[in-house]
Order: structure tokens, then sequence, then C-alpha cells
């Protein structure tokens, strides 16, 4: 068993988020692309000095290996991508959900500060270098072992996506290339490897908790290692939560034993690995690759905007998950709504007719089982049940055009490929004529369930009456 406190153990992590936004420094979409790229250029890229007038290490061990660099490129790429064009001024929508995020974390907002260029010479950046800028500090969360400072909060430019790697030329497409990123950076307060993960899933639900992108690739996460006093150590690809725990652990076991047999611990990046170890990636960059951007001012934050994002900061995902378990959602439920990414969806629903386990059936349930019986594809379905298409549904059920037993017939009916208004027209028989045929059913079939025949009774009504009333039927005449 390792012993966290007799090896001074020190952690922090630095966790990078894309928002979900235009691109940071001009107008274009933030989407990646899976078409043939429309254009190509090459480029080589050239090491400058920091503010210090220094190269840094890994600035040097890149130029080294002197590599050749192609950039693909679309319509929905611009000249600021290429680094031909001086960037815009910075995306106010992602400057707004940083300042969200900062605030969630009990920070401090800088008034006013510098944008800065950090060297990165691997390809990833047209430029040699990727713009970033301090926007908070001075935070904290809480945490099962008490308070874990949160030294400060960066918006940056995502770097462009390496689609393949040779020896002497690497290729890289520009879609990724200026999607915001927010950095994370806590402070070295984690206590062992357990608490790193408890520490990293809390600042994903705050993250979560603002309009961030989702799926592979939107988070990556880093953990910074260090024992007995001596070099920290940055584990990168530290994504998977199924291995965090053991991958810092292997780690701290990895430098005791450099540390036992007298060999210092150099200052490194390494990679997370699937089998739970780390393994060398390049030198540890220092402060040697930062200077200020001279393209933009410097960045002014008023109070009157800190003010105004304080007003609009949103509840936490586990203050969400608590208010919908009040509404009768159940945790499965829960879990399938921020899984499938509906919850604004849901959210906005609800403000059509106040009837959350309905609005939770027909974005989650529903679709699967029409999706199984048309043998549909649930991604085709969920791009058909669109919010415009369940609005529609939900106002005729408001106003009374239909019933909820009509709902699923209605969404059928939609999925097969007729019109909306045509699947909405439902056609009622009357009264007396349902409860004689309902009674024939039952006559002719003595001694069976009520959800035989409900069965029945719907299949032979086909939409025309609704579960709720069927079983008023059922249950009268076989009394």
């Amino acid at each position: 068993m390792i012993n966290y406190k007799e090896l001074k153990f020190k952690a922090g992590l630095e966790i990078h988020q894309q928002l979900d936004t235009k691109k940071l420094f001009c107008n274009c979409d933030s989407v990646l692309r899976k078409d043939e790229p429309e254009y190509t250029v090459k480029r080589k890229l050239h090491a400058v000095a920091g503010e210090g007038g220094e190269i840094d290490i890994s600035v040097k061990h890149q130029m080294q290996k002197d590599k050749e660099f192609i950039y693909q490129g679309y319509d929905s790429t611009c000249l600021i991508e290429l680094d031909e064009e001086p960037p815009h001024q910075i995306n106010l929508e992602a400057l707004k959900i940083a300042m969200q995020i900062a605030l969630l974390m009990n920070m401090k907002i800088v008034p006013i500060t510098q944008i800065m260029r950090k060297t990165v010479i691997d390809g990833s950046n047209t430029s040699g270098f990727q713009r970033t800028v301090m926007i908070a500090r001075d935070g904290y969360i809480e945490t099962e072992k008490g308070k874990v400072g949160i030294y400060g909060l960066f918006l940056e430019e995502d770097s462009a996506r390496n689609i393949s790697r040779e020896e002497n030329v690497e290729v890289y497409r520009l879609d990724r290339l200026g999607i915001p990123l927010v950095e994370v950076v806590t402070s070295p307060d984690i206590k062992d490897s357990k608490h790193a993960k408890e520490v990293a899933l809390k600042i994903g639900d705050i993250l979560r908790s603002c309009k961030v992108r989702r799926g592979i690739g939107t988070i990556r996460q880093d953990v910074n290692v260090s024992i007995r006093g001596e070099n920290r150590v940055e584990i990168k690809g530290m994504q998977d939560m199924d291995i965090f725990v053991e991958t810092i652990d292997n780690e701290i076991i990895r430098q005791m034993e450099l540390s036992d047999n007298k060999t210092p611990t150099n200052m490194e990046v390494r990679n997370a690995m699937p089998d739970k170890t780390t393994k060398y990636l390049r030198p540890l960059p220092g402060s040697a690759r930062m200077y200020p951007e001279t393209d933009l001012e410097l960045l002014k934050i008023s109070r009157d905007m800190i003010n105004d994002v304080k007003k609009n900061l949103p509840k936490l995902k586990s203050e969400i998950e608590e208010d919908l378990k009040k509404q009768g959602l159940t945790q499965d439920m829960i879990k399938m709504l921020f899984k499938s990414d509906r919850f604004n969806d849901y959210k906005d629903l609800l403000y059509i007719i106040d009837k959350p386990q309905l609005i939770a059936k027909i974005l989650l349930i529903l679709p699967k089982e029409i999706a199984t019986k048309n043998n549909i594809s649930l991604l085709e379905i969920n791009e058909i049940f669109n919010q415009d298409i369940l609005s529609e549904i939900l106002i005729a059920l408001h106003k009374k055009k239909i019933e909820e037993g009509d709902i699923k017939d209605v969404m059928d009916k939609i999925a097969k490929g007729i019109n909306i208004n045509e699947a909405l027209n439902i056609e009622k028989e009357d009264s007396s004529v349902i409860e004689e045929k309902v009674m024939k059913i039952i006559n002719e079939k003595p001694g069976l369930n009520p959800n035989a025949y409900m069965g029945l009774i719907m299949k032979e009504f086909n939409g025309k009456i609704s579960g709720k009333d069927a079983m008023i039927l059922i249950q009268r005449f076989t009394k």
C-alpha cells in the first residue's frame, strides 16, 4: 500500500474542455469535417524565443525533428486558421462561458489581462504558437478531503487535428484549430490518487453544467505528480476514469524506484497507456515559450459584465439531477437524458406542458421503440423527432386535439413519412360504437387478463382510443 503522506505526494490537475461556440478568434463554426479537404498547404515551423529571450526546452526538442507539415482546409475554415490574417476580437460568448465556469469554482475574475502566445512547433498550430489568456485565478472546490485550490482558468485555442504521422511529414486538419478551450489548473492540493479522481469528477460536473461540447475528444485531462520533493512529471491522456487511479499509483511506484536507486526524476511529459503505465513523450515545457500577443489589445472585463454573468449562472449537474428526481423521473431516465444530450430539449418542452414523465418518455423511450419497430437507426429517428416536431405534438395534446394515448401512434406515422399535420388528424369513433366493439372483443374471448384485452383492443382501434379509456372499459366489462 502506498503511503502518500510519507512520500510527500503532490499532485494537481490540468483539464482542457472545448466550449460549444464558434471559434475563439474568428467567426467560423466549430464543426469537425468528415469529407475530403478542399485544399492543402505545406509549412515548416521555426522556433522563437519567449518573453525572457530564451527558447524553451520542449521547443528545442521539436526543432530537432525538422518535420514538414501539411494542413487540410475547408470552406468552413478561414485565413485566420492558416495564419494569413490577424485574429479578430475574442469570442464574447466563449468568454462569458469561461467566466461562468470560473465563478462556479469561486474564482476571482482578472479585470485586465494580456493575451499570450505559447510557442508550439509540433505542427498542431499553423502559426507556431497557441493563443491563451488567463480569465480567473485563486478559486477552490469543496471535496470530501477538504478544499482544493484552483490556481487559474485560461481561455485558449484548440489545436489542429492530426490525421497522419510519418517520419518527416505530418498531416493536420484545420477544422478543430481555434475551437475555444478552457484550461482549468488546480493547485497541488490533491491528497492521493482516489482524491485526484474525485477532483476530476467534481470539475467535470461544473464544466458540463455550462455550454460545453460533448463526446470523444472534447475534454482532455492531465495529471502532474511528484514525490519526495523531486521533479514533477506530467501525465497526458488521462481521460479514461476507469484507469485513472491505478495509472497515478503506477507512476508513483515508478518514481519511487528511481528515487530508491538514487536516480533523479527528470522533468518530463509522459503518456498514459492502456495498461495503466506511463510512457516518455517529451521534455516538460517551461515558461520560456510564452510571449505577449501583438495583434490584440489587452482584454478588459468590466464589473458590469461580471455582475451580468453572476445573474445567469447555471445550476450544477448534481443540482439538476435532484430537481429531476423531484419531478418524478427515475435515475435511469435521468442518466439517459444527460447521455443523449437532450436535457435542453426536455427543459424547453416542459414549458409547453408540465408533464415531466411524459416528456421524458417521448424523448427517450418512444423513439427507441419506434426505431426498433420500423428498423430505423436511433440516430435517424432522433433527427426526425427534433424539438420542433415534438413541440407540435405536445401543443396538439395541450389543445386536446389528441390524447396521451395517441402520441405513440402519431410518432409512428411521422417516422413512416406521413406529414405531421396528417399524423395529428386523429379520427375518433363514436363512444357508443367503441363500447360495443370492446364488449364484443371481451365476450368473444372470455377469461383473458386485462393486458391481453388491452392488446386486442388497441390493435382493433389502431390509435382511435387511448390506453386509459380502453382500460376503463375493460374494467367495466370484466367485472
